[in-house]
């Protein structure tokens, strides 16, 4: 039996932070739609006139609301996964001001060659499984998005590939309603919206069952790290 490789969770966490900023912010450039996750925030962004980070915390504030609804409590260490997202969205208006691709200021979206867009959207649609799957690895509260399928499905027992699909596809949804009632059209919704709420649930579980092999996700700070249980 192969020894796995032992990953700082602390690292970890901010490696996902970092890749999953820039994957969104590659998504974005290509037009063939954002991901259902962040697309109400991108929806309203657009909408309303500020950056896509900063319309990420409002969309984020609002779902945390509702996970503490849901599980019936809310502990203050609850609040890290807000925290995480404010990182996120920081680190998401960075990408989009410092790489010319991604600034829809210099290139406007989906103005780019569409091979390029292509290879943009694939790899940012892998990036994001995949820095999903490392969030989950980590003790570390991930951005409410995501906390709120781990929570939840941990606190009923659920399946949590099963779970974060269907999460994904009422994103979708809410997502659809607002372009149609702000828009009147699809705005940030494309084809590749579609592909990714029907099949980020399996790659995200893809990716976790390679981690669990290859990888042993330890915290640093032991007694720290205790503070993050769910129950």
């Amino acid at each position: 039996m192969n020894k796995k490789i032992i990953v700082s969770g602390e690292i970890a966490y901010l490696f996902a932070c970092v890749v999953l900023a820039l994957s969104v912010a590659m998504i974005t450039a290509t037009d063939f739609g954002v991901s259902m996750i962040v697309a109400p925030a991108y929806i309203l962004s657009r909408k309303i006139g500020i950056s896509f980070g900063q319309s990420e915390y409002i969309i984020q504030a609002l779902l945390f609301i509702v996970l503490c609804i849901v599980l019936r409590k809310i502990k203050i260490v609850f609040i890290s996964s807000f925290v995480t997202g404010l990182v996120y969205g920081a680190i998401l208006d960075f990408w989009r001001i410092v790489i010319p691709h991604f600034n829809p200021d210099i290139t406007p979206v989906g103005s780019l060659p569409v091979e390029l867009r292509i290879v943009y959207f694939v790899v940012g649609a892998l990036l994001t499984s995949f820095s999903v799957a490392i969030f989950f690895k980590t003790y570390i509260y991930p951005q409410v998005y995501d906390f709120f399928v781990k929570a939840v499905s941990s606190h009923f027992n659920l399946n949590r590939t099963i779970f974060k699909t269907c999460f994904d596809c009422s994103c979708l949804i809410v997502a659809v309603i607002m372009s149609l009632v702000f828009f009147g059209s699809f705005v940030g919704i494309g084809f590749g919206t579609v592909i990714m709420a029907c099949f980020n649930g399996f790659i995200i579980g893809f990716f976790s069952k390679i981690l669990d092999k290859y990888f042993d996700f330890k915290p640093v700070l032991k007694s720290f790290s205790n503070k993050f249980a769910i129950e």
